[in-house]
């Protein structure tokens, strides 16, 4: 077990060495849609890249979840096979969001040498899911386009 301090050290450590791996700048919060994010996520046992839709009107939640779920096939196909789409995901804390995730099981973030693969299972996920993200982005963006 590590210290809080030592935990937070590795942790900052392994998102320097990421940023430097690969020095880009990642779409993430940038979606301009509220609540719309995509996010990199490592602990010891694997790591995701998610898309988490939050927006406080429940309304808007299921139409944008509702919107990716249309482009379901296409996703998969072309995009990301191992993607999963959950609309009611629960986090800890007992809030629902919509969830889109690909996951790689069996890595740690404590475990330098599984680093590089992680990078590059991140720098690979976030650029398919941002591709997407871009081609789909106007039918995703408007709310008046149902699915």
């Amino acid at each position: 077990m590590y210290s809080k301090e030592e935990a937070q050290r590795i942790k900052k450590e392994f998102w320097t060495a990421f940023a430097e791996a690969y020095p880009r700048k990642w779409l993430l919060y940038d979606t301009k849609i509220k609540d719309f994010t995509f996010k990199f996520y490592i602990d010891n046992k694997k790591a995701q890249v998610l898309l988490d839709i939050e927006p406080k009107d429940e309304e808007k939640r299921k139409i944008y979840f509702e919107k990716i779920e249309s482009l379901k096939t296409i996703l998969l196909e072309e995009y990301l096979s191992e993607a999963v789409l959950e609309r009611n995901f629960y986090l800890e804390n007992g809030k629902v969001i919509s969830r889109i995730w690909v996951e790689k099981l069996g890595v740690s973030l404590n475990n330098k040498s599984n680093w590089p693969e992680i990078f590059e299972f991140f720098s690979d996920t976030m650029t398919q899911f941002e591709v997407f993200f871009y081609e789909y982005e106007d039918y995703i963006k408007d709310l008046e386009t149902n699915t």
